[in-house]
């Protein structure tokens, strides 16, 4: 399993556990947890999942694909630990991920 922490903008937390299979986006989604709209259904073509990422996780989630890029450009309140949930699978690695909803996705 691995646990999940979701910040929303006003400091609300929850905390998810999964298994170590799919998106944050949909352990978010399956969990609801508020924020995390997904509205294109993880395709990464919408950018409604955008996640600030804890800068100790960064270099465990990955690295920006093109795409994924593309769709944060969009976004006027992107970061430099902006990710879209998506993009990130969970695995055991990612026990104790913590991640931050922008307040617009509110």
């Amino acid at each position: 399993m691995a646990s999940i922490l979701f910040i929303e903008h006003n400091g609300s937390e929850h905390r998810v556990d999964v298994p170590p299979s799919g998106s944050v986006m949909q352990a978010a989604v399956r969990s609801g947890v508020p924020g995390i709209d997904a509205d294109c259904g993880g395709s990464c073509s919408c950018a409604t999942c955008h996640v600030y990422v804890d800068e100790a996780w960064l270099a465990k989630v990955g690295l920006l694909s093109p795409t994924e890029e593309a769709m944060l450009s969009l976004s006027t309140d992107r970061k430099d630990n902006s990710r879209l949930a998506c993009q990130i699978e969970v695995t055991e690695e990612l026990d104790g991920l913590v991640v931050t909803t922008p307040e617009f996705q509110f």
